[in-house]
């Protein structure tokens, strides 16, 4: 497909796609399919080779959030029967992060319920960043503790925090409709202020949830602008008492178009396969691995995910390799800190929301997290 050679040939440059192009990798057929992950895997081999980078979540604290994110278990209002429990301790939590590390995990993210945190919030945050570095120096820490407020950034990076996460999850343009207690802006600003601290920013997007293509490559071309080193593709587990829990809209094959499209929109960015992999991508699984540099090692927030064990046997099995701790995960021309590789790129006219059929309803994979931090039983690494 010519459009598939232009798309390789801007990839291995650096260049952006236009929104045209990127619209057109969601619109192709599943007969082009293998077509589509063969193109966006050369770009992912260029930058990356056949590393895949290895992160951890520890959920310093489970529910109880004051948001009304539609999407989230953990949302005001949520019946999901979810874990709920306050601030792990610190050495609770460095238990938890030493578990994901021994199952091979080069990142550990720590990550808190809320709408933002407290100058006390950072202080314990904090103190847990410098158990985890002290135990083990080389890994690296990101945090995910909501909207940030002025000098908090500055302060977690003080404690040894590498990096911060906070997504965009979806376009301005339907934002609202999505969240009412903050705004997309207020998402942006958090971003810059993270890195503005210096911290590596982290930032992505969830698909599924009703969007359009046209959104779905709105928030893409948004995350290249703001230029984070990591982009985390999530894709919606739609969670029993939650109002998107009627959105089962993603089949495999769409969900690898949409990571393809991420890989295209941003080449050189660590592109990380997120949260709802098990749940849509399913058996099709490893094929993503060859547009993706970086997935999540063993559960999730709320719910489980695949065993520790089973990732590390797939990726495997699909011709990978686990990345290394003392391995530089960024090409280096990113980590010498040029941003011109995901820069600001041209808007073309919208084009017609192409929505992919629904596979049904799959309750049965959505799995309520009940093991590892905030319980006593051994975690999933």
């Amino acid at each position: 497909m010519d459009l598939l050679n232009t798309l390789v040939d801007k990839g291995l440059r650096r260049e952006a796609p236009s929104r045209e192009e990127a619209l057109a990798v969601l619109a192709t057929s599943d007969d082009e399919l293998l077509d589509v992950v063969a193109a966006a895997g050369k770009v992912r081999r260029q930058w990356f080779g056949r590393r895949v980078k290895l992160n951890y979540l520890v959920n310093l604290k489970s529910g109880l959030c004051p948001e009304d994110c539609s999407y989230c278990s953990q949302r005001l209002g949520s019946k999901a029967e979810i874990l709920k429990y306050t601030w792990l301790k610190p050495d609770e939590a460095t238990k938890a992060a030493a578990a994901g590390v021994a199952g091979g995990a080069k990142r550990v993210c720590l990550v808190a319920s809320g709408r933002g945190p407290t100058d006390r919030d950072i202080d314990r945050v904090s103190r847990t960043i410098g158990a985890i570095k002290e135990q083990d120096p080389e890994v690296e820490v990101c945090a995910c503790l909501g909207l940030l407020s002025d000098g908090q950034a500055e302060r977690l990076k003080e404690a040894g925090a590498d990096a911060y996460n906070h997504n965009l999850n979806t376009s301005e343009a339907t934002y609202g409709d999505i969240t009412t207690t903050h705004t997309y802006a207020d998402r942006v600003e958090t971003v810059r202020h993270a890195r503005g601290a210096g911290l590596s920013a982290c930032s992505g997007l969830i698909a599924g949830m009703g969007e359009s293509d046209a959104d779905l490559v709105d928030v893409v071309f948004a995350l290249r602008e703001l230029d984070p080193d990591s982009v985390p593709v999530n894709f919606l587990i739609p969670f029993e008492g939650t109002p998107l829990a009627g959105e089962w809209n993603l089949t495999p094959q769409r969900a690898l178009r949409i990571l393809a499209m991420v890989r295209f929109v941003c080449p050189d960015v660590e592109v990380r396969l997120a949260g709802g992999r098990e749940v849509h991508l399913r058996s099709m699984q490893p094929l993503a691995l060859h547009l993706v540099n970086s997935i999540f090692l063993g559960d999730y927030l709320t719910s489980e995910g695949q065993e520790g064990k089973a990732d590390l046997e797939m990726i495997a099995d699909a011709g990978f390799e686990v990345e290394g701790a003392g391995t530089r995960t960024l090409p280096a021309h990113r980590s010498d800190g040029c941003a011109s590789a995901c820069g600001p790129a041209e808007a073309d006219e919208e084009q017609p929301a192409d929505r992919a059929e629904s596979g049904g309803a799959r309750t049965d994979l959505v799995t309520v997290r009940r093991r590892g931090a905030g319980t006593d039983l051994a975690p999933n690494a």
